[in-house]
């Protein structure tokens, strides 16, 4: 079994997975998953291992994160080991897409970028008086 690299985007922020042969250990910025904080973030990055339990077993997988916020970066965590497990198990394809499209195709909204006289928010624009 050869070495498995993917990467995740969400937002701002990347994540790059590496899954090799191993007991089941996933870690994120070289920690590991039970310690990860915010639990709901630690919950959306584990889905992906929770649908594949008898692969996810055989294999170790370490995810680097960077950049966005912290949901952010469990959303790109969760595409890239998604798109690894694919990628060593072509199987598991259908039925990560029959469970969420998100764990295989990125979610390529971006923020809106400011507009002149709009005072930090996208759109909204300072009022005029004419009378």
């Amino acid at each position: 079994m050869k070495t498995v690299h993917e990467s995740g985007k969400r937002k701002r922020a990347i994540a790059r997975a590496t899954l090799k042969p191993g007991t089941g250990r996933l870690k994120v910025n070289k920690m590991d998953i039970d310690y990860y904080e915010p639990k709901l973030a630690r919950m959306r990055i584990k889905e992906p291992l929770l649908l594949a339990k008898e692969i996810a077993s055989k294999v170790d997988i370490s995810v680097n994160v960077s950049g966005g916020g912290s949901m952010g970066q469990a959303d790109a965590a969760r595409l890239a080991i998604g798109r690894a497990l694919s990628n060593h198990r072509p199987e598991l394809k259908k039925m990560f897409l029959d469970y969420d499209r998100q764990l295989l195709v990125a979610d390529v909204r971006r923020k809106e970028v400011s507009k002149p006289n709009s005072r930090g928010q996208a759109r909204a624009k300072r009022q005029k008086s004419y009378r």
